[in-house]
């Protein structure tokens, strides 16, 4: 199942860290970061708990870039 958030990023390279740290995170299929349309577009793995997902989503891109935001 795919799903989109409204993100919130200052630059296209802060864009870049948050996919590739989306893509990294244990329940996700795949994610992409639009850095113009400020949206994140995310695609669970089958069974996994889209709210549990995310919330590790938002610490992973918390990580990688300390001002993003996601709207969950």
């Amino acid at each position: 199942m795919k799903k989109t958030y409204r993100i919130d990023v200052d630059c296209a390279n802060c864009a870049n860290k948050m996919e590739v740290a989306a893509q990294k995170t244990p329940g996700v299929k795949g994610a992409t970061v639009n850095f113009i349309l400020l949206k994140m577009i995310v695609e669970f793995e089958e069974g996994a708990d889209e709210g549990e997902v995310m919330k590790q989503v938002l610490k992973n891109c918390k990580r990688a870039e300390s001002d993003c935001e996601i709207y969950l």
